[in-house]
């Protein structure tokens, strides 16, 4: 291999990927908007949700409960009636909905447990259980404080001293954003090299690159270290600005470490994009493969959920996609400012499962040359 071929192969590809301004457009939006987006358009908190109330008693007390739902969390509660309570949870007007029995106060003040009633509209997961938990906080709180004073059930005989670390307010945004920005390398990576092997396949200059003195090797890493650098650009801009800046997300480990973790990623997530486009026939064929390999490799990787909450069988087979050990270390250095004497393994592991993709897919490129000069 000669470098100068790398070098000017992929000058090549940044002019070629600078003519399409569909791909350059896709780039900005993924860095930028996508990341504000997806950071804050989806939050996983409980946050200005709907709730009625139905208070048949009329009392202080249940005055009191009613009175301590207020926003963030919930909106300003809704009085309504039993008739019209059904209306309203099937209508979505209502997420949560609270029936204070009549002689509730009576009840409470004579020792006897009365029931409240809570409707929950579960096709909001992400929000029901979180809403029901405070319900209930609210409701016993505002009950023991107003027969004793103080909003503490019972005396425990310990004190449980609960400290959140690395996002001490459980804000959802410092999850949402970073994650987004991931996600966002691994999908980028794979379309932009694979999409730039198919473009050359369909408009016929990758015949006239086999006519030239060059190997199926140097056309490969001149395509990764062009696209991968445009991609590395993005995730800086991103971290830097639409991150730390915009989302004022604090990033608690060192932002070169994640870059120079972020580029060797990147090799092994080219690799993966060259060989589905070593597969791939047409560009809408390498769209299908790109939906079908991205997906699993987002959702399974643990970016989504904590891998040991998967079944054995999926954690072992995402052991051998690069995607896994990037997601890990990455959480591992802005979540945790872990340094690279605690991220090193996933580091050898990911160039480990890269070179092995890269490999494989320089082996279907030379059989895919073999059959063109054939």
């Amino acid at each position: 291999m000669r470098l100068d071929h790398i070098y000017r192969l992929g000058l090549k590809e940044l002019n070629s990927l600078w003519a399409d301004k569909v791909l350059l457009i896709l780039i900005c939006w993924a860095f930028s908007g996508a990341i504000y987006t997806a950071a804050t358009g989806a939050s996983q908190e409980l946050r200005n949700a709907p709730v009625a109330v139905v208070d048949e008693d009329q009392s202080p007390l249940s005055r009191r409960i009613v009175g301590a739902f207020y926003p963030p969390y919930f909106r300003q509660p809704a009085q309504t009636s039993l008739a019209e309570l059904d209306k309203g949870m099937d209508s979505g007007r209502y997420n949560f909905t609270i029936v204070i029995p009549a002689k509730f106060q009576h009840d409470v003040q004579a020792g006897r447990v009365p029931d409240v009633q809570i409707n929950i509209d579960a096709t909001i997961m992400s929000q029901a259980f979180i809403g029901a938990t405070y319900i209930k906080s609210i409701a016993l709180g505002e009950v023991n404080e107003y027969l004793t004073g103080t909003r503490d059930s019972s005396a425990s005989p310990i004190t449980l001293t609960t400290r959140v670390r690395f996002n001490p307010n459980l804000i959802g945004v410092w999850f949402g954003g970073v994650m987004e920005v991931i996600n966002n390398v691994t999908m980028l990576t794979i379309i932009l090299v694979g999409a730039a092997f198919i473009r050359e396949r369909e408009h016929g200059t990758i015949e006239h690159l086999l006519v030239m003195p060059l190997t199926p090797a140097e056309i490969m890493l001149a395509k990764i270290w062009a696209n991968g650098l445009a991609v590395l650009l993005g995730v800086s801009f991103a971290l830097l600005v639409m991150v730390q800046k915009v989302l004022a997300v604090p990033i608690a480990g060192s932002v070169p470490l994640f870059l120079a973790a972020a580029a060797c990623y990147l090799f092994a997530a080219a690799s993966i994009g060259i060989f589905l486009g070593t597969l791939a026939r047409s560009m809408p064929q390498f769209g299908l493969l790109v939906i079908l390999s991205i997906i699993p490799l987002l959702l399974l990787s643990g970016g989504v959920s904590p891998r040991e909450s998967m079944p054995t069988l999926i954690q072992n087979i995402m052991l051998a996609a690069p995607t896994t050990y990037f997601v890990r270390l990455a959480q591992g250095i802005l979540y945790r400012g872990a340094g690279l004497d605690v991220v090193w393994r996933d580091l050898l592991a990911m160039i480990g499962v890269g070179a092995c993709f890269f490999n494989v897919a320089l082996f279907r490129f030379r059989k895919a040359v073999t059959q063109t000069q054939v």
